[in-house]
C-alpha cells in the first residue's frame, strides 16, 4: 500500500493550497503530465479544492457570528440604493 507522500499533505494555510492547485492547473493545461500523473494531480486537485473550501467556510461562518443578524446577503450598489440613503 502506498502512503501519502509530502505533497499531499494537508496544506498549512488556504493560500498555500490555492498556490498549489494554480501549480497543478497550469501543469495539466501545458500538458506536462503524462496520462497517471494527470489523474493524481485531478485527485490532489479535488483534496485541494475540498480543504479551501472548507477553509472559506470556517471564515464565513466566523463572519456571521462576528456580525450576528446583521449579515445581509451581498448585493451590488445601484441607484435605488442612493436614493434610499437621501430620503434619510
Amino acid at each position: 500500500m502506498s502512503k501519502k507522500t509530502p505533497s499531499a499533505a494537508q496544506p498549512a494555510s488556504f493560500e498555500e493550497a490555492m498556490a498549489e492547485l494554480e501549480q497543478l492547473v497550469a501543469r495539466m493545461e501545458a500538458g506536462e503530465l503524462p496520462l497517471e500523473a494527470s489523474v493524481a494531480a485531478y485527485k490532489r486537485g479535488s483534496e485541494l479544492v475540498k480543504f479551501c473550501t472548507g477553509q472559506l467556510d470556517k471564515v464565513e461562518n466566523q463572519v456571521k457570528v462576528l456580525e450576528g443578524d446583521m449579515l445581509k446577503p451581498f448585493a451590488a450598489h445601484s441607484d435605488d440604493d442612493a436614493g434610499d440613503e437621501a430620503d434619510e
